[in-house]
């Protein structure tokens, strides 16, 4: 006789509390819909994406604020990684001035708001500098997220052994040579997981430029509602566009380890 296998049986337990608790969250919210008498209006959410007038066809307000949403993540992570890289330099650096201005940079950012950082930015830094908005928003999500990028990154390049950067100096290589050519390519495998989250949350925290009145999906999902008072199906609709847009970033981050994985390991 045949014997099921472990894995087979466990399927149906864990489908089942699965079910119970997507069906339990449904009906959370639509009890509390119901509770408030809440006029559900799914059927107008597709123009706020996409829309056609007398024939032509052009992007709604969510559309438009995604766009501004994923132009300041990807000028923020390009940032981000720059910044993060010479601050964990910086703390390994054999100066202590260096050594200690990024640990100051760290220690001060990593423990105050977000909020305030970006208030600082805008009334304070922006004027003395000439930004506009849009600046404002990328060099103060930057600024943040950059220092969890710094401490991932200084992690993986001391996670490699010290041999390596031995075997560096008697071959009569430099040290930034030893960096670049041999401890970075071996530390960016380790490098890729934590990256992933620290550039998820970038995603997520750049929500957070809607205090600055710039037009990103948090700040056309604000405006729809006040016109609409669709707060249950343009909030959802928005962290759906989030979930897509984190899930697809971790499925490209998998198979970029998996490359490098075997690019290490062949």
């Amino acid at each position: 006789m045949r014997m099921q296998q472990p894995g087979l049986r466990a399927i149906g337990p864990d489908v089942l509390i699965l079910a119970v608790v997507l069906l339990g969250l449904g009906a959370t919210i639509l009890s509390g819909a119901q509770a408030m008498h809440y006029q559900w209006q799914w059927y107008r959410v597709p123009a706020f994406i996409w829309r056609t007038v007398d024939g032509e066809s052009f992007p709604g307000p969510l559309l438009r604020g995604l766009t501004m949403t994923l132009q300041i993540a990807a000028l923020s992570a390009g940032i981000t990684l720059l910044a993060g890289l010479v601050t964990a330099l910086m703390r390994m650096s054999p100066s202590w001035a260096a050594r200690f201005l990024a640990t100051l940079y760290l220690e001060v950012v990593r423990n105050t708001p977000i909020l305030v950082q970006m208030y600082l930015f805008y009334f304070v830094l922006a004027p003395i500098l000439g930004l506009g908005r849009f600046a404002v928003g990328v060099l103060g999500l930057s600024f943040f997220e950059a220092t969890l990028a710094a401490e991932v990154i200084r992690g993986s390049i001391q996670a490699v052994s010290r041999g390596q950067w031995e075997a560096g100096r008697a071959m009569g290589l430099l040290p930034h040579h030893i960096l670049r050519r041999i401890v970075l390519p071996q530390a960016l495998p380790l490098m890729v997981p934590p990256l992933t989250g620290v550039m998820i949350n970038l995603i997520k925290h750049s929500a957070i430029v809607s205090v600055i009145a710039i037009a990103d999906l948090a700040t056309e999902a604000r405006n729809l509602i006040s016109d609409t008072l669709m707060s249950f199906e343009i909030w959802l609709t928005v962290a759906a566009i989030y979930l897509v847009i984190t899930l697809s970033l971790s499925v490209a981050a998998q198979l970029l380890e998996r490359r490098l994985h075997r690019a290490r390991f062949p």
